[in-house]
């Protein structure tokens, strides 16, 4: 399934709209995600990503209650490619 995750912007780097690319944090991974649908996301803020790319900045409650429901559906580890280690040790 693919979900649109909410993270935080740590970092943004590139000045050219298309090119922006910043730094996202999604609850202790972070990833490098496209900028170029949110040209106003800055750090600190809170986005929507979708496959690589922000597609809104959202405030951030909204964020976290939605990393708490797919928490809670145990999506957010799958979507963001995070495999548990099941053998137990």
């Amino acid at each position: 399934m693919c979900l649109a995750v909410p993270g935080k912007v740590l970092d943004v780097r590139g000045e050219a709209p298309l090119t922006r690319v910043g730094r996202v944090d999604f609850g202790g991974v972070a990833r490098e995600v496209s900028l170029a649908y949110v040209p106003e996301a800055k750090p600190g803020d809170y986005v929507i990503v979708h496959v690589g790319f922000a597609l809104s900045v959202v405030d951030e409650a909204e964020a976290a209650r939605t990393l708490a429901y797919f928490k809670e559906l145990g999506e957010i580890e799958e979507e963001l490619g995070i495999v548990e280690n099941s053998s137990g040790g």
